[in-house]
């Protein structure tokens, strides 16, 4: 591991679906006027890094609002940064889906036809392993659900426990290593609006 690694996690703007609460894994959804407005506003906290690795998940989304912050030249895409697939519950409302499975919960029991907690633990896992290879700051555009997860996963906890990080649109979230013990892995700034970044 290296303390000098930073990553910025960004999660896509606005979509018609996360406006209505529909669960949008793979459905490959563009952003709203009001989404590609969002993903404008996130290009000033990014000016001023000196040559940033930038990946983003394949999701259009991602790749556009990679794209409105100004970092569309330099970007890879990361099959791994994709959102948690819902399967069966795409496009579905959590009261939809509750309507037919009154006890379901995603973080416990996934989504069948889709990936399960453990699924989607073992991606960001295999994400963080070769992050932690790289060096400097990294940019990463993904997704609100899977973001979670990296979270979670990023400081040692079980992914479930991304269930208590809430992350809007076009937010911009810090993972790296505390100064006075750099093998420590942190979150250094949640779901902060770019003004704040």
């Amino acid at each position: 591991m290296t303390p000098t690694l930073r990553l910025y996690f960004v999660r896509h703007g606005e979509t018609a679906w996360s406006l209505t609460g529909q669960h949008t894994g793979r459905t490959d959804l563009p952003l709203t006027a009001h989404g590609e407005e969002m993903a404008r506003e996130l290009a000033p906290a990014f000016a001023s890094l000196p040559s940033p690795a930038v990946l983003t998940s394949p999701s259009r989304r991602a790749r556009e609002t990679c794209a409105l912050a100004g970092c569309a030249a330099a970007a890879v895409r990361e099959p791994d940064l994709a959102e948690w697939d819902y399967g069966d519950f795409e496009g579905l409302r959590t009261a939809e889906i509750r309507h037919l499975h009154p006890q379901w919960d995603v973080w416990r029991d996934g989504c069948p036809g889709g990936e399960s907690p453990m699924q989607a633990s073992r991606r960001a896992d295999r994400l963080i392993a070769r992050l932690l290879a790289l060096t400097g700051d990294v940019l990463l555009f993904s997704h609100g659900q899977f973001g979670r997860v990296l979270a979670a996963r990023w400081i040692g906890l079980a992914a479930g426990e991304g269930q208590h990080f809430g992350l809007d649109p076009a937010t911009i979230s810090i993972l790296g290593f505390e100064a006075d013990h750099p093998q420590r892995q942190i979150i250094s700034l949640w779901n902060a609006p770019p003004s704040r970044a």
